[in-house]
């Protein structure tokens, strides 16, 4: 079974693979650029056949999504599109994991160049993995390849969760071109091809349906005092360190990901004040699919409707946030201008 590429993604996110923030769109929907917006449909190709297109001025989205669902690519028509954050684009490098048929094993391929030249590239490098424990080794030679010894441990924990994905997911093939290096020096999955063994299908209950932004929830300590809400698995994980650092006690782990809205994030509100001992929230967003006046609205309807709410610190910038600076002023809530001044404020209202 050949899954479309945001199937294959969200196995990927369910790895821990790092992936865009991302949303299944269709005609009539806005969104705020700049964007990616690509064709779903089941066969490679789609960059030279122009099923991906770039979006900078929002006029130009709505013209492009009707081209793109009446886009055919080598006799498929997507039934849907992808728009994802436009990332900022250091290397593109080639990775993938495949069943070979000559050894009956699992082989591990890459290739310094990744993008849609990649069919002409040679000289692909590859291991033989077995188990697990050999992810760490190939990892290390994987960044030594790639000329990324900033990336070892990176590349270690992808090479582990790539080899979890493949097993755990009965895939036959899993292929990540490109694998993007931002010029922020993070590793992202830009594209994915997956195909799942149709004989394992009996061991799995395959779900591709989009999950909302508050599903990505993980509680750490029930007795904590400090919740934290972000955007994006690293900036999510980043604010959970930098509470712990702060020497608050966080709850839970929450990225909304791309694409949440005022909806979305009240439920997520009313998940995170159960906790019995919670005293603070951290807000710490970096909005692009997910747009701050959105965030913005949530705070205000969870001010209003959630009567245990407790205080809350906020960090926000990127798309819409004078919208959401006027909404939250106009209602009495005050912005903070970054982490730290959010993590020292929160600390002061914490008691034992």
């Amino acid at each position: 079974m050949k899954l479309l590429e945001y199937e294959a993604k969200h196995l990927l996110k369910t790895a821990h693979i790092p992936v865009p923030m991302s949303r299944l769109i269709k005609l009539g929907d806005t969104l705020p650029t700049p964007l990616v917006l690509k064709s779903q449909v089941p066969t490679g190709g789609r960059g030279k056949a122009g099923g991906i297109i770039m979006i900078d001025k929002p006029e130009d989205l709505q013209p492009a999504i009707d081209k793109l669902l009446k886009l055919e690519i080598k006799g498929f028509t997507p039934k849907t599109l992808l728009a994802e954050e436009k990332l900022n684009i250091k290397k593109e490098l080639y990775l993938s994991i495949l069943i070979d048929r000559w050894s009956a094993g699992i082989k591990i391929f890459a290739h310094k160049n990744g993008g849609v030249e990649v069919e002409e590239n040679t000289g692909f490098t590859s291991w033989s993995i077995e188990k697990k424990s050999q992810a760490e080794a190939i990892g290390q030679q994987l960044a030594d390849y790639y000329e990324l010894p900033g990336q070892t441990f990176a590349l270690q924990d992808l090479t582990e969760n790539f080899y979890d994905c493949f097993v755990k997911n009965d895939a036959t093939l899993i292929e990540i071109n490109p694998l993007i290096l931002t010029e922020e020096e993070n590793l992202v999955a830009g594209d994915c091809k997956m195909t799942l063994d149709d004989a394992a299908s009996f061991r799995h209950v395959w779900n591709f349906e989009e999950k909302p932004a508050e599903v990505n929830f993980v509680t750490i300590n029930p007795e904590g005092n400090t919740a934290t809400i972000a955007n994006g698995a690293g900036l999510a994980m980043a604010t959970v360190d930098a509470a712990y650092q702060a020497g608050l006690k966080p709850t839970n782990f929450l990225d909304i990901g791309g694409g949440a809205n005022e909806a979305t994030l009240l439920k997520a509100f009313e998940r995170i004040v159960k906790y019995k001992n919670l005293q603070a929230i951290i807000i710490n967003i970096f909005a692009g699919i997910t747009r701050a006046d959105e965030v913005a609205k949530a705070v205000v309807a969870a001010k209003k409707q959630i009567n245990n709410l407790p205080p809350l610190f906020i960090r926000l910038a990127g798309t819409n946030y004078e919208a959401a600076e006027k909404i939250l002023t106009e209602n009495n809530v005050a912005l903070l201008p970054n982490l730290e001044s959010a993590l020292h404020a929160a600390k002061e209202v914490i008691h034992d």
